[in-house]
């Protein structure tokens, strides 16, 4: 009989760890990874508030040093989170056209040196515990107009904390703020200079990097508590955002990693391929969820493609029975999917459009459903208590009913528009946006 294992983290010197690999007190004080515990979105004891406003529900709110996109990370009482904070005045001038040629540049390229680092919020009252500088550094490349220079998550085990600012090195830090080790990571050079954004993962005792850009992509993975690269391969790849994430099959530790060219399964001890698959598309943002013996990995940028494969793939599974289902139709872009319960949810490309499947059999429960006062989506949504919760670009969130039919619960709207996803823990949530930091909680 085979089994697979959602695996963090492979000792027992963490609280709240189980058999099954899976924190099992999550909801009450963990939010390790960017998209939570167990890499699907889900705080499964988690139950924040339905409503709120800028009056109502706003346990405590906090102006933050920058713009970006990344969602913070949690455990226990401490929040951590990455900004890129200009050291002055960015007086940008436009690409010449020799670069616009090259390069497709989006943005013109900075100017100043940016402070790349590491805060470590209290939970209880956002105040700030520490602040430390990963890097300082003029940015090689600019980044599209709605990303920033501080787009990926952290990832913690609750003893250090890894972040990945991408060109600018992989850092760790104990949770106390302590610099533990720092590697230097290639300088990319991204698509149309888009930015970059894909967070690193933890798998055993390895942190995995995936570097996917116009240049040489590869993927590395580090020891977690010296920094020592234990191996790297190249990759046939242009650039991807997606985060890799990791999963035990009969034993054997993983990590999955979304590509345009192909989807792959890396041995996490070797880095041999445990298996590949073709079939998804340009411009692979969203991230990967398991459930049901199987990864769910989709792309939409410019043609849509959801394909469900089994865990206990070998070899190249293109076109084989190892895909048990597909859709070619209302993929997202930028939002990653998210899989509650038996039921898998996802944005169609970045609009306000939202279907929802059977996450075992593929079978249809909607699709094409508008999500009302919504309209361009960034953020990828969480679920707890039974709800779903989904932020706009324009400061609305919609609370949903997890559920076969859509249900409108709630519709919050705040003074910030979100492009980071929804954190939940415990009873409290936590939005990102573009001015603040929200604790939202029954008051």
């Amino acid at each position: 009989m085979r089994t697979y294992r959602v695996t963090v983290v492979l000792s027992l010197l963490f609280a709240g760890l189980t058999a099954s690999g899976v924190y099992a007190d999550a909801a009450d004080g963990y939010w390790p990874t960017w998209r939570g515990p167990n890499f699907d979105g889900v705080a499964v004891q988690g139950n924040p508030p339905t409503t709120w406003s800028e009056t109502e529900n706003i346990k405590w709110k906090v102006e933050m040093p920058d713009a970006g996109e990344c969602t913070p990370i949690i455990w226990g009482d401490k929040i951590f989170i990455q900004t890129a904070v200009p050291t002055a005045v960015d007086k940008r001038v436009p690409a010449t056209a020799e670069q616009k040629s090259e390069r497709e540049i989006f943005t013109p390229m900075p100017t100043v040196a940016y402070k790349f680092n590491v805060m470590c919020l209290d939970r209880e009252t956002g105040e700030t515990i520490w602040e430390r500088t990963a890097r300082e550094e003029i940015p090689h490349e600019g980044h599209h107009p709605s990303s920033s220079l501080a787009s990926y998550s952290p990832v913690t085990d609750g003893k250090y904390v890894w972040v990945s600012f991408g060109s600018r090195g992989l850092h760790c830090y104990d949770v106390d703020g302590n610099h533990k080790w720092s590697v230097d990571l290639p300088e990319m050079l991204t698509f149309r200079a888009f930015g970059e954004g894909s967070s690193p993962a933890l798998a055993g005792d390895a942190i995995i990097v995936v570097a996917d850009h116009e240049g040489d992509s590869k993927i590395f993975a580090f020891n977690k508590n010296t920094g020592e690269l234990l191996w790297e391969r190249d990759r046939d790849e242009g650039t991807s955002w997606a985060t890799p994430i990791p999963v035990e099959v009969d034993g054997k530790l993983q990590v999955i990693t979304s590509g345009s060219n192909l989807i792959r399964s890396y041995d996490v001890e070797t880095g041999d391929i445990v298996w590949q698959c073709a079939g998804l598309t340009r411009g692979s943002v969203p991230s990967p969820v398991l459930g049901f013996d199987k990864v769910y990995c989709m792309t939409g940028f410019q043609d849509s493609s959801v394909l469900a494969i089994q865990l206990s793939a070998t070899g190249d599974v293109t076109g084989t029975d190892a895909v048990v289902w597909q859709l070619d139709e209302g993929a997202p872009y930028l939002p990653s999917p998210l899989l509650y319960g038996d039921k898998i949810y996802f944005i169609e490309h970045m609009k306000a459009i939202l279907s929802c499947y059977k996450a075992d059999t593929g079978e249809l429960l909607y699709e094409g459903q508008r999500l009302e006062g919504l309209k361009q989506m960034y953020s990828s949504p969480t679920g707890a208590g039974g709800k779903i919760y989904i932020a706009g670009r324009r400061g609305t969130t919609l609370v949903l009913k997890h559920s076969d039919t859509y249900e409108v619960l709630a519709s919050n709207t705040l003074d910030d528009g979100f492009d980071a996803s929804p954190v939940v823990v415990g009873d409290e949530l936590f939005l990102k946006g573009e001015k603040y930091l929200y604790c939202i909680a029954e008051q």
